[in-house]
């Protein structure tokens, strides 16, 4: 394959069940590599993607979904990647629009993309649960205030990231809860980067995983906080480590053996 190196990346957490239907659904001549971390899972998760032939990192300990994407994305940089794109393992999303995702940054356009499931106004018949809804508008119209934008939804798990991009912003200070996709949007803003957004099917199923409703609230007011260490960084009340210029390499995984053998459960 020729062309900008494209990695996917897998944030994984008792994904055995919808792991090889998410893997099949990734279009061929795309994507280049991908990357699954595992968050300690307690099913076989990681016995499917070393038979999908997918190579594998393994958190010996439960850290959480945002500590499980500091793996995703130190490990994918140190394997010399130019895009890359956040696709959760549960089937949640349509792999298939990958190419639409990564477009713009291809075209020099944006430096991120999201995946919208609030574009067309189909996200509650896709099945999103009615209080994921209302938080999620909540949440982005509070979010499009203070920042400036006028995104339709900020809180997908479907995105892809320029990986020159990715480098210059620290990451790794990000919190190891869900509040990390929040962080990562608002240090490219605080970058200057340029985000655009792409409609996507919503697609809810019992076998996708979900978070309960307090999980939810927490990670609202963790959005929420995120927000006023921006204007506080902004306003030169408060400098926040959050928005920091990481090292050179900083960002970059040591570099690890592609696969890790674990025990059978």
């Amino acid at each position: 394959m020729i062309g900008p190196r494209v990695t996917v990346v897998l944030p994984a957490y008792n994904a055995e069940k919808t792991l090889e239907r998410t893997v099949r659904d990734i279009p061929e001549g795309v994507v280049h590599d991908i990357i699954l971390v595992d968050d300690a899972s307690h099913d076989r998760t990681v016995h499917e993607a070393e038979r999908l032939g997918i190579p594998c990192f393994v958190h010996p300990r439960n850290r959480g979904y945002g500590g499980n994407q500091k793996t995703c994305y130190r490990n994918s940089l140190a394997r010399g990647t130019d895009i890359v794109v956040l696709l959760h393992p549960d089937y949640q999303y349509d792999p298939k629009r990958i190419p639409a995702l990564i477009q713009p940054i291809l075209e020099g356009k944006a430096e991120a993309v999201l995946g919208s499931r609030l574009a067309d106004g189909g996200a509650l018949e896709g099945g999103m649960p009615f209080y994921k809804y209302l938080g999620n508008r909540f949440l982005t119209i509070a979010e499009n205030f203070v920042l400036g934008t006028s995104f339709t939804e900020m809180h997908t798990g479907f995105r892809a990231y320029s990986a020159r991009a990715l480098e210059t912003i620290p990451f790794i200070e990000n919190g190891e809860g869900f509040v990390f996709d929040t962080q990562v949007l608002v240090q490219f803003l605080h970058r200057g980067y340029r985000i655009a957004e792409i409609p996507v099917p919503s697609r809810y199923a019992p076998e996708c995983s979900s978070v309960n409703f307090w999980t939810s609230c927490g990670y609202g007011f963790g959005t929420l906080w995120t927000l006023v260490r921006y204007v506080a960084d902004r306003l030169g009340i408060v400098r926040s480590r959050l928005f920091r210029r990481p090292e050179a390499g900083e960002c970059r995984a040591e570099p690890v053996a592609a696969s890790v053998e674990v025990p059978e459960r």
